[in-house]
């Protein structure tokens, strides 16, 4: 009877003394847990960071490319807007307007009127293209971090989650102690892996989708003008032949 008094005593004080807060739970957790965890938190500032970024970036290229758009469909003379665009810190619509009209200017230059129209089609059509693939890998730099944190943050805090249970019946072994008491703590500082784990990948997940379809609109307003520009060219050295 003496002998379970003091048991109860001993469990209310380790029950006491055990705090479940966040920071409690990293400072008493494992170094390899405390590795997972703090990995996990970093990754989860970082795709936030990211998130931001594109999400900002994104509602500033498409602001620039109706301005461009309003601009380019307006009336005015092409060399004059490319003379202006050429002073300008460019958007990647203006890029590839520039680039076309660059390459148009130069082939004149070199080759004059000994250019066919074909071929310089040709070589419009493969600087915009260049131009168009460079500008959408430069803005869909850093998306690969969101797709890896979505997919694999689940598991590494499940990797934690398994080493602190692992703990937790190593410290059963060496007690002999099978309350709930004694157990708790290592298997709460487990659980809490996981729990980053989340918090890291739904966010990562969400954002990495919906940047995506916004990233594959603005992609194909690109393209689409592109195809326009091109159609533009075309019909002008149509007429001069």
């Amino acid at each position: 009877m003496g002998g379970d008094a003091v048991d109860a005593v001993q469990i209310a004080g380790v029950v006491a003394s055990n705090d479940f807060s966040v920071w409690a739970l990293f400072l008493k957790a494992d170094i390899i847990v405390k590795a997972v965890m703090a990995s996990l938190f970093f990754a989860s500032i970082w795709c936030w960071a990211i998130i931001i970024e594109k999400t900002f970036s994104l509602r500033k290229l498409n602001k620039l490319a109706i301005e461009f758009e309003d601009n380019f469909w307006s009336g005015g003379s092409l060399d004059a807007f490319y003379e202006r665009l050429s002073v300008q810190q460019l958007d990647p619509m203006s890029a590839v307007f520039t680039a076309a009209m660059r390459e148009w200017k130069r082939s004149k230059e070199v080759v004059g009127s000994r250019q066919t129209g074909s071929s310089l089609m040709e070589r419009i059509d493969r600087v915009m293209d260049v131009t168009v693939n460079r500008e959408i890998d430069r803005i869909e730099r850093h998306m690969t971090i969101l797709a890896s944190t979505g997919s694999t943050a689940p598991f590494v805090g499940l990797f934690g989650t398994v080493w602190g249970i692992m703990n937790s019946f190593q410290a059963i072994s060496l007690t002999k102690n099978t309350s709930l008491a004694v157990v708790a703590p290592g298997i709460a500082e487990a659980l809490f892996a996981t729990a980053l784990g989340l918090v890291a990948a739904i966010p990562a997940v969400i954002a990495y989708n919906k940047i995506s379809k916004d990233m594959g609109r603005y992609a194909a307003r690109l393209e689409d003008f592109a195809n326009e520009f091109s159609a533009i060219v075309s019909r002008q050295l149509e007429g001069r032949e």
